[in-house]
């Protein structure tokens, strides 16, 4: 079956849902809300949105596509590594290999510094070719949110792809209502890299309810991974991770928050660690040091005014990776420190019966700060890790219009339309430049919903990516080549190097891109109080101004005739020196599809996705962007009676074969996963769950991001997890 015959199935299957949607909803009273209290009659399987428009927001109602994970969904996944989870996200995956260490993620293509990323709202800026990004362990999330397209109208510089943004646990989550004081324990194992962690997580609340806090620790440890070709993958690394939170809500309408959160992880592995990479000459076995910690402080103001609804937040991030080579006395390491504050007000304008007008608009400073340290140069400078910073400056203001029956057109229109100014300057005291700009980030996107299960939606807007100071300041060493034209001495050949030159005139990447999509939201359609949503999209972007490296090298140093022409030697003296340039123009479309059924005894989660992209310029494929048509399907069935959940899960993806070499080419592969839940209902297990399962239950060798990357093995996991609650005195 060719991918396209599976984009065009489902694109015809989804066309003929909405139309048959749009029939039944005009016509079967039965599946419209009740319109006499504007309550649904069956179970709402919609998450809201945070991130999407900065305010709460249905993901079924929003103008573009955003996936919401709660808290339920990841335990369920009994999560390892944060990237676990992705393929409950259409569009969006992670490609650094199967180790922890070195985890990025890609969205629509996009991925580095083109995917913002936020924990609590705070920015996390930390960017490095090997060393990852996403240093927070999966047993602090409440949510993992992906705004997928460019938001750069609310966010700024860095939303090409969208936005990845996660939110810790809070004393809510952990306190029933009538509860002062909870405490959850946890362990877990998975058998294909002897991944185990014990936890602890402890709320309290004032009998008051005017002050609350939660703390958290998750120790976790792991091993070599065995991969599905049999072959077992050389890792080990050690996690601790800790939470702090504490609320206080001094008088009604104004809370203030305070909160820490830290991840610490020692490894042994490679200095790339990603892929199937093994320690060898050029990529030396490091022990690695990661340091994360993020500290943030605000309030949120909320009186009785239609026109205040004000958070401001201050905060600092922190990130430190070091490496000390274990064949030498080498130390390297690179912290980026990120300290920001923000706010944002919500005013909602009264503008009759049947129209609502809220305003959205605030502001934001923060700057970003790097240095890089190796012991092996005397000022201790490290090479290819600047000390640089860059001062981000930026505000913003959207609309959010809703209007019922609109003149003699039927239904509800929705227009959210926003814009955003934003102004950095990056510098370092190495180089005697330093790069500015300021950029306006329009967006503008409109909901139609004639009725009340069915929507369709279309957005436009603007994004944009200053040049990280990586790749504006570049310097130090980037390879190293033997000179050709010099005869070989006793010590072997001699070596000259291609260095790194900084680029004053480096552009920011932007993007332009549409998207347009449909979807419709039933109840009662097989059972009394089953619901099924099920949402799609088609969007397109051109990006200008791809940040790429751009090589020069003379030809004296390979071609020896050719030295009197151009001499071989080291550095900008012989043009024998690497630079970032904006150097691509691309064009990326793709198609996204997530569906949902719930019901009492049976459910179902899916989600299908492709995307395409060409260098505008060469028509070439774009290596790192592509996907090949994949489909994601979690379903299973309940028995509520003895709080048991059995299900499945399902990865397919098709061949892929849009490569400009042949050799690149990865076969199509399914991989399933069986997993079972057990929250029992007998009063003296109160609080307790336990779960099991089975990944990649076949032992599945498969690729999934590129030639020659075995994913993992079949793994056995199991969870255990115990809560105990005290009532207030």
């Amino acid at each position: 079956m060719t991918r396209a015959f599976v984009r065009t199935a489902i694109l015809a299957g989804l066309m003929s849902a909405f139309t048959h949607a749009v029939i039944l909803a005009q016509t079967e009273d039965a599946l419209a809300p009740d319109e006499e209290n504007g309550v649904r009659t069956f179970a709402e399987i919609d998450t809201i949105s945070v991130y999407a428009t900065r305010n709460p927001t249905s993901s079924f109602d929003y103008a573009g596509q955003v996936t919401v994970i709660e808290r339920d969904l990841i335990l369920d996944f009994n999560l390892s590594s944060f990237g676990d989870v992705f393929d409950a996200i259409p569009g969006a995956q992670f490609d650094s290999g199967p180790r922890r260490t070195g985890d990025t993620a890609t969205v629509r293509g996009m991925s580095g510094g083109g995917v913002l990323m936020f924990l609590d709202g705070a920015r996390q800026s930390f960017l490095s070719g090997h060393d990852g990004r996403f240093f927070i362990d999966p047993e602090l999330i409440k949510s993992i949110e992906v705004v997928r397209g460019p938001t750069s109208s609310l966010y700024g510089s860095g939303a090409l792809g969208g936005v990845i943004a996660t939110r810790t646990v809070t004393a809510e989550d952990l306190l029933d209502a009538d509860e002062a004081f909870a405490v959850r324990l946890n362990t877990g194992f998975q058998s294909v890299d002897n991944d185990a962690r014990v936890g602890a997580t402890a709320a309290w609340r004032s009998a008051d309810g005017k002050i609350n806090t939660v703390g958290h620790l998750t120790y976790r440890e792991s091993g070599n991974i065995r991969l599905g070709n049999g072959l077992s993958l050389p890792a080990d690394d050690e996690i601790l991770s800790s939470l702090l939170k504490l609320g206080i809500n001094p008088v009604d309408g104004l809370s203030l928050f305070g909160s820490w959160v830290r991840f610490g992880s020692d490894s042994t592995d490679p200095q790339n660690p990603q892929g199937n990479n093994l320690p060898e000459p050029g990529n030396e076995l490091v022990f690695r040091d990661i340091r994360s910690d993020t500290f943030q402080t605000g309030l949120n103001w909320n009186p009785d005014s239609a026109l205040i609804d004000l958070k401001i937040a201050a905060y600092q991030t922190e990130n430190i990776v070091g490496k000390d080579e274990t064949q030498s006395p080498r130390t390297t390491s690179r912290s980026v420190k990120t300290t920001g504050i923000s706010f944002d007000n919500r005013s909602d304008i009264i503008l009759g019966d049947e129209a609502s007008l809220e305003f959205t608009y605030g502001g934001e400073f923060y700057r970003d700060r790097q240095k890089g340290r190796d012991n092996e140069n005397p000022d201790g400078s490290r090479g290819g890790v600047p000390d640089a910073r860059t001062d981000f400056y930026g505000v913003f203001i959207q609309a959010e219009l809703a209007v019922d029956a609109p003149g003699p057109i039927p239904g509800t229109l929705s227009v959210i339309p926003g814009i955003r100014w934003d102004s950095y300057k990056s510098s370092t005291l190495d180089v005697d430049f330093n790069i500015n700009d300021d950029r306006l980030s329009p967006k503008v996107g409109m909901t139609y919903k004639p009725v009340h299960q069915f929507m369709i939606f279309g957005n436009y807007s603007k994004g944009f990516r200053a040049p990280s100071f990586n790749e504006a300041f570049a310097d130090g060493t980037h390879f190293s080549i033997p000179d050709l034209s010099r005869p070989t001495g006793p010590r072997g050949p001699v070596f000259v190097s291609n260095l790194f030159v900084g680029n004053q005139d480096l552009a920011s990447e932007s993007s332009r891109s549409w998207e347009a999509g449909a979807g419709f939201d039933f109840g009662d359609i097989f059972a009394s109080g089953d619901a099924f949503l099920i949402k799609g999209s088609y969007y397109r972007s051109r990006v200008n101004n791809l940040i790429g490296i751009d090589v020069s090298m003379p030809l004296g140093c390979v071609v020896p005739a050719l030295a009197s022409l151009q001499p071989c030697g080291t550095g900008a003296e012989f043009n024998n020196v690497s630079r970032y340039v904006n150097i691509t123009n691309a064009l990326i479309d793709g198609v996204e599809i997530s569906a949902t059924y719930d019901s009492d005894h049976v459910y179902l989660h899916g989600n299908a996705s492709q995307i395409n992209g060409v260098d505008r310029m060469t028509g070439e494929f774009l290596e790192g962007v592509l996907t090949p048509v994949t489909i994601f399907l979690d379903g299973g069935i309940k028995y509520q009676p003895w709080g048991l959940r059995a299900g499945s899960r399902v990865t397919h993806a098709g061949t892929f074969n849009k490569v400009n070499d042949p050799e690149e080419k990865r076969s199509g592969f399914t991989v399933a996963d069986i997993y079972m839940i057990w929250e029992p209902k007998i009063p003296a297990f109160h609080g307790m769950r336990m779960d099991l399962g089975i990944d990649n239950i076949m032992d599945k060798n498969y690729e999934r991001i590129n030639r020659g990357v075995s994913q993992p093995g079949r793994s056995f996991k199991i969870a255990l997890s115990w809560r105990l609650g005290f009532a207030a005195p």
